[in-house]
């Protein structure tokens, strides 16, 4: 069984990445990289490594998701 959820989450991530890197929209991009930041933080947890799970669920997919959702609000998009 935990070959198979670490094969299913490792090919999740890729998932991920790829979408962000091909993605044109910026908030989509930043949703998809919370997802990634938080498959990332159970991988942490998998490894059992609670400490970096943590930090990385708090810092990754929290804080940086929603700086980034603000610096998107106070930006215009050209046409």
């Amino acid at each position: 069984m935990s070959i198979v959820l670490d094969t299913l989450l490792l090919s999740f991530l890729i998932v991920c990445a790829v979408a962000v890197a091909r993605t044109r929209d910026l908030l989509s991009a930043i949703i998809i990289y919370a997802a990634y930041s938080l498959i990332m933080a159970v991988i942490w947890l998998q490894l059992e490594a609670p400490d970096i799970a943590i930090t990385e669920a708090a810092i990754g997919a929290g804080v940086t998701t929603l700086l980034l959702i603000a610096t998107i609000s106070k930006t215009r998009r050209e046409e």
